[in-house]
């Protein structure tokens, strides 16, 4: 079986695909799309920053999730990289729709590891996201070195996505974690199909 294979049938459970309109779109706006990956490769780290700061009696979540901060960053450094040998613009952050949407839909209170469990839910679906759309530009992009360059990252994306459910079924009861993940599910089709086609933006 291939990888491709593989991560359609044991990881993106994602309850609507992206409209293949999608990567049409992006592609003639280059600048945005690049300039909103770098921003979502630099809130993926602080994210990350953020959980290990706050659980930092959990060995486990800091061990795990520190090289994911590095790595998140060195994505973050090469997408800019991207952007500086096109002579694009690094435009401004713009305000990010459907993590804010996301966010509202984390639990509040409840016990430490459930907050846990709601943060990495969180994180483990815009990664899973994310795979989606770079796999869309891998195969669909016609300059080479961009459908390469999301290869990549689609293939370590996913495996961020797998670390972060894992981590969760670690701290929290597996048949809890299954089933608030496909609440999580069902929620993020409803954002991404009342936000529409969005070429400008990475989600």
């Amino acid at each position: 079986m291939s990888w491709e294979e593989s991560t359609r049938q044991k990881m993106l459970h994602l309850k609507l695909p992206t409209d293949p309109r999608w990567v049409s779109i992006a592609e003639m706006q280059l600048e945005d799309i690049l300039t909103d990956h770098a921003y979502c490769e630099q809130k993926a780290a602080s994210s990350c920053i953020s959980l290990i700061l706050r659980f930092n009696d959990l060995d486990e979540v800091v061990d795990t999730l520190t090289p994911i901060v590095a790595e998140e960053w060195g994505h973050f450094e090469r997408v800019l990289e991207q952007i500086r040998k096109r002579n694009l613009k690094f435009g401004f952050p713009r305000k990010d729709e459907y993590v804010v949407q996301l966010a509202n839909f984390v639990k509040k209170g409840g016990s430490r590891m459930q907050q846990l469990t709601e943060q990495l839910l969180m994180n483990a679906l815009i990664e899973a996201r994310s795979c989606e759309r770079f796999k869309l530009l891998s195969a669909n992009l016609e300059d080479a070195e961009l459908q390469k360059f999301y290869y990549e990252l689609m293939i370590s994306e996913a495996g961020h996505y797998v670390t972060f459910i894992e981590l969760a079924r670690k701290y929290q009861d597996p048949d809890l974690v299954n089933m608030r993940w496909q609440e999580w599910l069902a929620f993020e089709a409803e954002v991404m199909g009342n936000l529409g086609l969005r070429g400008d933006r990475m989600h």
